[in-house]
C-alpha cells in the first residue's frame, strides 16, 4: 500500500518547483514530450506522483533522470504548471535523499547556507596560503596534490556512496532480478550517456544544445586530465601547455554562451534558473579562466608577483571540488548516467 505524504508538496517547493497542484492531469506534456512512450510517461506521472505526495514511489523512479528539460511540457501546459521545473525539482530532492551526508539537501534549500560555505572555504584557502608566506611554490604543490586527493576522496567518501544509494532504491527496492553479467552487458550504456549525454538528441530541436555540452564535458574532462595527470602548471612540453590552453578556453566559451542563454532567457530551460544552477555555470566558468590565466602568468614569467591570480584559481578550484561537485549541480551528470544504466538493468530483467 502506497504511502502519502501530504507534506510533499510543500518540501518540494524548497526545491525549487513551482505549484504542481495547479495541474489538473490533462496529460498535455506527455503527449508534446518526444521521450515519452509506453513505457514512461513523463513528466505526467511524476507531476502526479508528486500532487499526492507519493515520495516513495518518486524515489524508486528512475524517470525524473530520464527527463532531459527541453522545456516543451512548460511552455505548452494550459495551466501554467511548469512540469519541467518539477522535473528538474525532483532531481534536486533526489538527488539530496541520494546524499548520505544531507548536505545536498540544505544547500540546495539554502542559499545564504551555501553563501556560508564559499565563504569559509575561501578563508581557508586564503589562512593556508598565508601559513606558506604566499609561496609561489609551495602554493603550486599544495593545488596539484590537492585536486588529485580531492578527486579520490569525493568519489570514494560522497559520490559512490549515494550511488550505491541510488542503486538501493531504484533498482534492489523494485524487485529487480538480474544475474551479474547483467550488470556488465549494460555497462556500455553507462559509459556512452555519461560521455555523450546522446539521449538529449531525442528532444526536438535539442542538437545544438547537445553538441555544446559534449564539447563542455570533453574540455571539462580533458582539462582535468592535463592539470592533475599531466601537470600542465609545471610541464615543461610544449603540447601539453598548447593543449591546456585550448581545453581551458574552451571550457570559459561555452560557458559564457550558457551564462549568456540564462541572462537572455529566450528558452525555457533558462528562465526559472535555480541559484545552484547559476553557481554550476559560473564557477566552471571561472575554473576554465583562471586556469588559463595562471598559465599565461607562468609562461610571462610573472606569477612569482602576481600571486594572487593562482590564490583565485585555487580558491575557485577548492569550492568547486568540495561544494558543487560532490553536492551541487554536477552530481546530475552523474545521476543521470546510472539512471540510464540501472534503466538498461532493468529492461534486462523483463
Amino acid at each position: 500500500m502506497a504511502r502519502i505524504n501530504p507534506k510533499f508538496s510543500a518540501e518540494l517547493k524548497s526545491f525549487g518547483a513551482f505549484d504542481a497542484n495547479a495541474c489538473y492531469n490533462c496529460g498535455n506534456c506527455t503527449a508534446v514530450c518526444s521521450l515519452s512512450d509506453e513505457n514512461n510517461s513523463f513528466p505526467r506521472k511524476m507531476v502526479r506522483y508528486s500532487v499526492l505526495g507519493l515520495d516513495n514511489e518518486i524515489q524508486m523512479s528512475l524517470e525524473p533522470w530520464l527527463c532531459y528539460y527541453c522545456g516543451e511540457c512548460s511552455t505548452t501546459c494550459p495551466r501554467e504548471a511548469q512540469p519541467g521545473e518539477l522535473m528538474m525539482s525532483l532531481r534536486r530532492w533526489l538527488t539530496s535523499k541520494y546524499d548520505w551526508t544531507g548536505l545536498s539537501g540544505l544547500l540546495y534549500k539554502s542559499l545564504s547556507a551555501t553563501i556560508v560555505a564559499f565563504i569559509l572555504l575561501a578563508a581557508g584557502v586564503i589562512w593556508f596560503a598565508a601559513s606558506q608566506n604566499f609561496n609561489t611554490e609551495k602554493m603550486l604543490h599544495f593545488g596539484h596534490y590537492f585536486e588529485m586527493i580531492a578527486i579520490a576522496a569525493v568519489f570514494v567518501v560522497i559520490l559512490i556512496p549515494d550511488i550505491i544509494n541510488m542503486w538501493w532504491k531504484t533498482v534492489y527496492k523494485t524487485k529487480v532480478k538480474v544475474p551479474v553479467s547483467a550488470y556488465f552487458k549494460a555497462l556500455g550504456e553507462l559509459i556512452i550517456h555519461m560521455f555523450t549525454q546522446k539521449r538529449t538528441l531525442g528532444c526536438d530541436d535539442s542538437k545544438t544544445r547537445w553538441l555544446e555540452h559534449l564539447i563542455l564535458v570533453a574540455g571539462y574532462l580533458t582539462l582535468l586530465f592535463t592539470t592533475v595527470f599531466l601537470d600542465w602548471f609545471a610541464t615543461q612540453s610544449t603540447f601539453i601547455i598548447i593543449l591546456g590552453y585550448v581545453e581551458s578556453a574552451v571550457i570559459f566559451v561555452i560557458t559564457f554562451i550558457f551564462m549568456g542563454e540564462r541572462i537572455m532567457k529566450k528558452q525555457e530551460v533558462s528562465i526559472h534558473a535555480h541559484p545552484s544552477d547559476w553557481f554550476f555555470v559560473i564557477w566552471l566558468f571561472l575554473m576554465g579562466l583562471t586556469a588559463f590565466t595562471v598559465r599565461l602568468f607562468i609562461d610571462l614569467d610573472i606569477l612569482e608577483t602576481n600571486i594572487w591570480m593562482y590564490l583565485i584559481h585555487l580558491i575557485i578550484l577548492v569550492q568547486w571540488a568540495l561544494i558543487i561537485v560532490p553536492f551541487g549541480k554536477w552530481t546530475h551528470f552523474l545521476f543521470r548516467s546510472f539512471a540510464m544504466y540501472f534503466q538498461r538493468i532493468k529492461e534486462l530483467d523483463g
